[in-house]
């Protein structure tokens, strides 16, 4: 083996090493808390799908139910900040409109 082989191979066990530890911090930027409630948003939205695709279930129970798992998803949406995207490229609607004549 050369140097520049041995050289090559240490850093790319380095490079895999210090990655994962790395993005772990990076994805952790939101917190416990917001991942908890996309969670519990996650779960009463499959909830709900649940309820509405069974036929046997009578409206009359799963209305209330589906309702109130509405209300608590919107209430979860409200205590979370609304997501701020940075984007590389200005937006399309910065843009004057284009006429087809």
């Amino acid at each position: 083996m050369t140097m520049r082989s041995v050289l090559a191979a240490t850093t790319l066990t380095l490079v895999c090493a210090i990655l994962p530890a790395s993005a772990d911090g990076w994805l952790e930027g939101h917190g416990d808390r917001w991942y908890a409630i996309h969670r519990d948003i996650y779960e009463l939205e499959n909830r709900i799908a649940r309820l509405e695709a069974d036929p046997r279930m009578d409206d009359g129970y799963r209305a209330p139910i589906i309702e109130a798992a509405r209300r608590e998803i919107r209430r979860l949406q409200a205590t979370i900040a609304p997501a701020y995207w940075r984007w590389t490229d200005p937006c399309c609607y910065g843009r004057r409109p284009i006429h087809i004549r």
